[in-house]
C-alpha cells in the first residue's frame, strides 16, 4: 500500500512536470469544493422542545449549519472562503450570522503566514498572524473518498483556536486570569495523490491535501477536486481593513457584544 502511494506520487509529479514547468509543481493549481454540515445541540431548552419545533429552528438555521466552502491552492499558498447563500426562508443573507461567520481566509504554508478579512457590523478587520500549530498523529486507517485514496490523521487544538472569529455569549463568562482551555480532537483523512500541505479552514500541514475533517460537531467533506483548472484563479491575500491578530479581534469582539448587553440591559431598566 505505501509502495503503491509512493508511485502514485511520483507518477503525479511527472505528469506536471511533463507539460514543462521548470518547477514541478509551483506553477500547478488546484480548486476544492468543501460541503460544512454542523449539528445543531439544543440542550436543556431542546428537551422542552416538540420534534416539529425542532425542525422548524433547524430549517430556519440551515445557512449556519450547513455551508459550501470553495478551496483553492498551490504548492504553498491557498485562498479559501465561503460560497454566499440566500436564506431559503425570508429570501434575504444572514446578516446577523455574517457578524461572526468565517472571512476569506489566505494561507502560506511556506512563510507560515495567515491573513483572513471579517467584517464585524460594518467595519473591516485585517487578522494577521501565524498559522496554528497542528501535532498530527499518523493512522493507519484508510478509505476512499470520492477518487482518492485517504489516511487518517488525529490531534488536539485548543477549541479557541480553530473559532477565534466567532463569538458565544459564554465567552463573556470566562475567567480571564484563570481560562478553563477547551480541547477539541481532530480527525482528518488526507490523500497523497495531491501532495501538499493544504487543507480547508485552520486544518493544514499534512503530506497530502486533506479532504475531509471533522471538530466537534462540525464536519467538512470534499466534494470535487479540479485539478490545474482551465480558468486560472490567481490566489491574492486579502488587503483591506484594520490590521489585528487574531486574540485582539477576538477581544474587540467581546468588548463589543458586552457593550450591546450593557445597553440593553439598560433600556430594560
Amino acid at each position: 500500500m505505501y509502495l503503491l502511494n509512493f508511485v502514485t506520487v511520483l507518477f503525479f509529479s511527472f505528469l506536471i512536470n511533463s507539460e514543462g514547468r521548470l518547477d514541478v509543481i509551483q506553477e500547478f493549481q488546484g480548486k476544492a469544493y468543501y460541503f460544512s454540515k454542523t449539528n445543531m445541540k439544543l440542550g436543556a431548552w431542546g428537551a422542552r422542545m416538540s420534534e416539529a419545533q425542532k425542525k422548524q429552528i433547524k430549517n430556519r438555521l440551515k445557512n449556519r449549519l450547513e455551508k459550501t466552502f470553495v478551496l483553492i491552492f498551490n504548492k504553498n499558498e491557498s485562498l479559501f472562503y465561503e460560497e454566499e447563500k440566500v436564506d431559503a426562508i425570508s429570501g434575504a443573507t444572514d446578516s446577523w450570522g455574517s457578524n461572526f461567520a468565517r472571512g476569506k481566509q489566505y494561507k502560506n504554508v511556506k512563510d507560515n503566514r495567515l491573513i483572513q478579512a471579517q467584517e464585524f457590523y460594518g467595519k473591516r478587520f485585517l487578522v494577521k498572524d501565524e498559522l496554528q500549530p497542528i501535532k498530527w498523529k499518523m493512522e493507519s486507517e484508510s478509505k476512499q473518498v470520492g477518487n482518492y485514496l485517504c489516511f487518517k490523521a488525529t490531534a488536539v487544538v485548543p477549541e479557541k483556536e480553530l473559532t477565534w472569529y466567532n463569538f458565544s455569549w459564554g465567552d463573556l463568562n470566562v475567567d480571564k486570569d484563570n481560562p478553563e482551555v477547551k480541547l477539541t480532537q481532530i480527525e482528518a483523512w488526507y490523500t497523497l495523490q495531491i501532495p501538499l500541505k493544504q487543507g480547508p479552514a485552520e486544518y493544514w500541514g499534512l503530506p497530502g491535501l486533506i479532504l475531509e475533517v471533522s471538530a466537534g460537531d462540525t464536519t467538512m467533506l470534499c466534494s470535487q477536486v479540479v485539478i490545474n483548472p482551465k480558468d486560472k484563479v490567481e490566489i491574492k491575500t486579502p488587503d483591506k481593513g484594520k490590521e489585528t491578530n487574531k486574540l485582539d479581534y477576538n477581544n474587540i469582539i467581546q468588548s463589543k457584544m458586552l457593550e450591546m448587553r450593557n445597553n440593553r440591559g439598560r433600556r430594560r431598566g
